[in-house]
Parts: C-alpha cells; structure tokens; sequence
C-alpha cells in the first residue's frame, strides 16, 4: 500500500495539478445553489486540495475533512476543520452536511457500498455529493488503475456510466461530466 503518511508534503505541493480547468469550473457549478453557512465534508481529503478548491468558490462555507492519513490532514488548510477516519465508518452524526466532496479518494475506499451508505447517512435531506475521479473505461485511465493496484492500492475505478447507476440505487440524481481520461459527478440525494 502507498504510504500516505508520509507523502503529505508530496501531495501538498503537487495534488493540485491532476485538477484540469473544466473540473475546477464543474465544481463552482455544483457550489453555486450554495449561499454561505453550508456544512460540506471532504472526504479522503488528502491534504484538502479539493476544499482548496471549493473554498475559492466559495469561502463562506463551513468546511470539514476526514481521511486516514492523519500525515496528510496535517498539511490541510486551517478554515478546514480534520478528522481522522474511513470513508466506511464516518464518525460525524447523521444528517450532518450539505454537502460531500470526493475528490480522487473514491477508487482508495476498500468497501465502496459501506462508504456510499456512510454518505447518505451524514447528508441532510436534499443533500449533494460531489466527485472527481479518473474513467477506466479510458486508456489514461487503465494506465491510472493499474499504477494504483501496482502500489496495493484497492483501484476502484468505475466507468461513469456504472457509478452514475450505482449512485442511483441509493436515491441520487446524478449528472456526469466528462473531461477526457477524467470525470466530475454531480448528485442530489
């Protein structure tokens, strides 16, 4: 498995750069219904660089992140408020948030069904979820998901189409946008 302990620093300095404009624009799209107060979860938040993003959207939300490396939370922003956990087992109360991000962190869950049901849990009635991930339906894709399975990494990569209907079967209302060899989803429970 990767060491995302230690790779913080990394991460930091270069997560940003997988973050094409046109993901960067779906993500202020999805933040737009939003006006300031909201609660929003990153989850596998990494060192944050998705409520980076957010937050330049929108700064006036309040901003939450969990993830289990606590050696990369520790390079998180300060507005953004860290918790170490799992995707699987959120320790936030039910009906929590807003709003939920996943920026590259939904192919590292081990168990994708407990960590969807987790998020259903913490979103309030009418809550989003958004997620950025790479397509392995593409070339640069499979490239992508057979790097991570070479570091011991679970690789769940989907194909938009199947995570646009797994999403379904838990009550979302899913639009997807695709970039290239990359994907944005945009859901409303």
């Amino acid at each position: 498995m990767m060491p995302f302990n230690n790779l913080g620093f990394v991460f930091k300095h270069f997560g940003s750069l997988v973050y094409s404009k046109e993901v960067l624009e779906d993500l202020c799209l999805f933040l737009k219904p939003f006006s300031n107060e909201e609660s929003v979860l990153d989850i596998g938040a990494g060192t944050g660089v998705m409520s980076e993003f957010a937050y330049r959207c929108n700064g006036a939300l309040k901003f939450t992140a969990v993830d289990p490396a606590e050696g990369m939370l520790k390079y998180a922003p300060e507005y953004l408020e860290t918790h170490v956990g799992t995707a699987e087992a959120l320790p936030f109360e039910n009906d929590s948030f807003d709003a939920v991000f996943m920026g590259e962190s939904l192919h590292h869950f081990h168990d994708i069904d407990a960590a969807l049901a987790e998020v259903v849990r913490v979103l309030k009635d009418g809550g989003r979820l958004f997620i950025y991930d790479f397509d392995r339906g593409t070339l640069l894709g499979k490239c992508v998901c057979f790097m991570e399975r070479a570091f011991g990494e679970p690789a769940n990569f989907y194909e938009p189409a199947v995570l646009k209907e797994e999403l379904e079967s838990y009550g979302f209302s899913v639009t997807v946008m695709k970039h290239g060899w990359r994907y944005t989803v945009s859901a409303v429970l």
